[in-house]
C-alpha cells in the first residue's frame, strides 16, 4: 500500500550529517576506525559526534548499502560498499530527471551558469572541449 506513495530508491539517498560521514569514509586510503572517523569530523567538518551517534548513522548507512561494519579484535572499522564517483553518478541522474527533465543539455547548461565568474584553467576548457568532441550523444 505504501509503496504507491514511497519510492524505494528514495530510501538510499544520504541526509547532510550521513553525506559527511560518507566523505571522511571515502577520503580515507583503506577501511577506517570509527575513532578515526570520530577524529575526522571534528578535525575535517567542526563536528564532534559521540561515538554512539556516529554508530547509529553506520547502521543506517549499512542499512542502506553503502558501508560495511566490522570488528577486528576490540576496534570497530567501517569499509565502503558505494564508491565515492558511483554515489555522485546517483545524485547527478536523479537531478538531471528532477530538475531538466532529464535533459542533459540543460544540465550541463546550468552548471555552466553556475561558475560564472569563476576561474576556469586553460586544462579544464581543454579538458571540456575534448569531452564534448569525444562525446557520441547517447548519454555515455
Amino acid at each position: 500500500m505504501w509503496s504507491m506513495f514511497f519510492d524505494e530508491e528514495e530510501a538510499k539517498d544520504l541526509t547532510a550529517s550521513e553525506s559527511l560521514i560518507m566523505k571522511a569514509v571515502w577520503d580515507s586510503p583503506g577501511d577506517i576506525s570509527t575513532m578515526e572517523l570520530q577524529t575526522r569530523l571534528k578535525e575535517n567538518y567542526g563536528k564532534d559526534y559521540a561515538i554512539t551517534t556516529i554508530r547509529t548513522f553506520l547502521i543506517r548507512l549499512s542499512d542502506k548499502g553503502f558501508v560495511k561494519n566490522y570488528r577486528a579484535g576490540r576496534t570497530a572499522y567501517v569499509h565502503p560498499l558505494k564508491t565515492e564517483e558511483e554515489y555522485m553518478q546517483q545524485m547527478l541522474q536523479k537531478q538531471r530527471k528532477f530538475w531538466y527533465g532529464d535533459s542533459a543539455s540543460e544540465f550541463v547548461c546550468s552548471v555552466f551558469q553556475s561558475t560564472k565568474g569563476t576561474k576556469i584553467t586553460k586544462e579544464e576548457l581543454a579538458e571540456l572541449r575534448r569531452m564534448l568532441d569525444d562525446w557520441d550523444g547517447n548519454g555515455d
